[in-house]
């Protein structure tokens, strides 16, 4: 029937990513369905219910009415007219019921059954072979996880037979499984039409035969209207049984044509040689990633070939990744220590090396010929498989495994000197920039032709060299660390703020001003496409401690401080506006008078970077207020020691003033006469106490001029 979508029974045994998510489309569906479904089925139980019960009343009237005579009224119990008017009343109301009650039992067979049917058999068996096919798949990918992790021993065949033969029992029930629950599903593209159709039109049959005896002409309408969607039914369900037939038919030749291919192990190569003219392939693999220093996990994907590209799919994913570029690639079977039927894919720069594991070695075969193919772009060709049947004999020599290719392409892969070279000649080469990073800068905030430096330079290496030769000539022992024994530990446990940020160092650049707010991430631009265009990925990580006074850049292994910017020359701090993990702040080196410049670094954290740009917005906040306290107090200590001091100039000035009247009075006293006559010409006798006053008055006299 034109426009029902079916799955696929013929790509059940591949079971790709594509047919999974064509099946997720299918149960999507399917629980559309039931949910329309189920409310369907509360509306009609509620007709069913009603007309029961509308029914049931129907009955009960007639009965009533019925039993009119045998009443004992006090008043107008012998009234015949009334008697017989209602006993006609009663048979007719009596059909009527009898009416309601046929009408009842045809909308319990027309319209209830069929979509209880579908309710309760066809979408539970849907739900049911659902479970089931998950089982079964779950039940596969255990089998095929322990088939591949089969050591190459040969004393280990009966571990090796119970495994293939787990796989052979799993893979043929999840093949079965899904084959008729991809049965199923189709099946009920057709079952939702009939399942909807036929409880209505049961409902409106019922109804016209109910309403015919007085609606001839509008019974004559519906019936041509409902006889045509009977032969819509009847057609529909014809294609229907069709449509399964064929289906079982396809099952049954696909169980019997399957059958060899359920087994993981290599089939017959007279039944099924190995293909070597393939320019595209797709199909399971397991592929080998480092977890660790040392130990490595393979991880069972969807591969498949697209052009000149190997691309990756998981199950639930919608879309394949890229894995590698196979332009002039190189692809060798391997000798793996854990794996059988290894293969190796490395990129023509040698960069990078992809290790997988097929299922079978006439699938290794192949992947190696088709992989050959295209590393030798065959695939643009338009006789693809003629000029691949011309390099089958370089894809024969590849598939030779080579236990000395690791320690070959060992050899040829750059060594990591040389990368650390590079990059720090990359850090050191700023003053000739590419083009493209003069183009990305912006002379009103970071001036063209600017060093960028991504890697923390700290001065304690250099500091250290000086301390030791300091400590010989002393005899004093240094800190192998570089760490100083002065106070500016002590200073940093007095802080009141304490936070500890977990940041890579990204880069710093000298910037031109740090009044524009956009100079940081101008600065964060032109640093992330410097690292892009090298390809600069290493990152400096450090724990970043926020206090009052500073901000410190510590080693988190041997907790040095690598950098330390007091807080006072940090100028601006802000986060990135699209990725906040990123940050920066602009301050100015804490050099000498003449020294102005402004440098920017950038740092990546593990948390937001607005926290710790208001980490340290709160410390300035602080130090500035512990400042101002600090100001206030030496102002308060200032108007003491004054007030102190004006205090003593007074006591001073008074003792001098008590000393000055002392010495008037004792002149006063010193320049009297000795002994004048009196009045009436006798002599004044002086007494022993005036004259040592006057002789005490003399010496402090000879005293205080001696003083002035």
């Amino acid at each position: 029937m034109p426009g029902i979508e079916k799955l696929p029974i013929e790509e059940t045994l591949e079971d790709s990513p594509q047919t999974r998510s064509l099946l997720g489309v299918f149960e999507e569906d399917t629980a559309a369905i039931s949910n329309y479904c189920t409310q369907l089925y509360q509306a009609m139980q509620r007709i069913y219910d009603a007309q029961n019960e509308l029914s049931a009343a129907t009955h009960l009237t007639s009965r009533l009415l019925k039993e009119y005579d045998k009443q004992r009224f006090p008043l107008g119990g012998d009234d015949e007219v009334m008697s017989s008017t209602l006993q006609q009343f009663a048979k007719v109301i009596d059909e009527l019921s009898s009416c309601h009650a046929v009408l009842s039992t045809q909308l319990a067979d027309a319209m209830m059954f069929p979509i209880t049917q579908f309710k309760e058999r066809d979408l539970k068996e849907i739900l049911t072979l659902k479970e089931v096919f998950q089982i079964s798949s779950d039940d596969h990918d255990t089998a095929i996880n322990r088939y591949s992790r089969l050591s190459k021993r040969r004393d280990n065949d009966k571990l090796r037979a119970e495994a293939v033969e787990d796989v052979y029992t799993s893979r043929k029930k999840q093949h079965q499984t899904m084959m008729h629950y991809f049965c199923s599903l189709n099946t009920l593209q057709y079952k939702k039409k009939t399942a909807l159709l036929e409880p209505l039109l049961g409902y409106m049959q019922a109804q016209i035969s109910f309403f015919k005896l007085g609606s001839e002409n509008l019974t004559q309408q519906w019936e041509d209207f409902l006889g045509t969607i009977g032969t819509s039914v009847q057609n529909v369900r014809r294609e229907m049984e069709e449509e399964v037939g064929q289906m079982q038919q396809t099952i049954q030749d696909m169980e019997r044509s399957c059958d060899p291919l359920y087994a993981p192990c290599d089939p017959d190569p007279a039944h099924s040689p190995v293909c070597r003219n393939l320019t595209r392939k797709q199909g399971y693999l397991y592929i080998r990633s480092k977890t660790g220093l040392v130990s490595t996990s393979w991880e069972r994907q969807y591969f498949f070939t697209q052009g000149g590209n190997l691309m990756q799919q998981g199950r639930g994913e919608v879309a394949g990744g890229l894995v590698t570029d196979l332009d002039n690639c190189s692809v060798m079977a391997v000798d793996s220590d854990d794996r059988r039927f290894c293969f190796q894919v490395t990129s023509f720069d040698g960069k990078k090396v992809v290790t997988l594991q097929s299922e079978s070695r006439k699938d290794c075969e192949e992947w190696i010929s088709t992989i050959n193919n295209i590393s030798k772009r065959i695939y643009l060709s338009e006789n693809a498989e003629e000029l691949a049947a011309r390099v089958n004999q370089s894809a024969l020599e590849a598939v030779t495994p080579s236990p000395s290719f690791q320690q070959r392409h060992e050899s040829m892969r750059p060594s990591s000197k040389g990368r650390v070279g590079r990059a720090s000649s990359i850090s050191s080469v700023g003053s000739e920039p590419s083009p493209a990073l003069s183009v990305l800068s912006l002379d009103a905030l970071v001036a063209p032709e600017t060093p960028i430096q991504f890697d923390i330079i700290s001065p304690v290496s250099e500091e250290n060299s000086a301390q030791s030769k300091t400590a010989a000539q002393s005899g004093r022992r240094s800190n192998p660390f570089g760490e100083s024994g002065d106070g500016t530990s002590e200073d940093t446990e007095d802080s009141i703020l304490h936070q500890l940020f977990i940041v890579r160092f990204l880069g710093s650049m000298e910037v031109k001003t740090a009044e524009s707010a956009d100079v940081i991430s101008e600065t964060m631009r032109q640093i992330l496409a410097a690292r892009a265009i090298h390809n600069i990925f290493r990152m400096t990580e450090s724990h970043l401690l926020v206090t009052c006074d500073c901000l410190k850049l510590i080693d988190p292994q041997t907790q040095v401080t690598r950098l330390r910017f007091p807080l006072s020359t940090v100028l601006q701090c802000s986060s990135h506006q699209d990725n906040k993990r990123l940050f920066g702040f602009v301050l100015q080196p804490a050099g000498g008078r003449g020294d102005s410049r402004l440098v920017c670094y950038i740092f990546e954290s593990n948390n937001d970077g607005e926290k710790i740009c208001d980490s340290i917005g709160l410390a300035k906040q602080i130090a500035f207020h512990s400042e101002m306290d600090r100001k206030a107090d030496e102002k308060k200590k200032e108007q003491d020691k004054a007030k102190e001091k004006q205090q003593e100039e007074l006591s001073k000035q008074r003792q001098i003033e008590k000393d000055l009247e002392e010495q008037s009075r004792l002149i006063a006293a010193s320049s009297r006469p000795a002994n004048p006559p009196g009045s009436d010409g006798q002599f004044l006798v002086l007494s022993n106490s005036q004259s040592e006053d006057s002789d005490a008055g003399e010496e402090g006299k000879k005293k205080g001029e001696s003083e002035a």
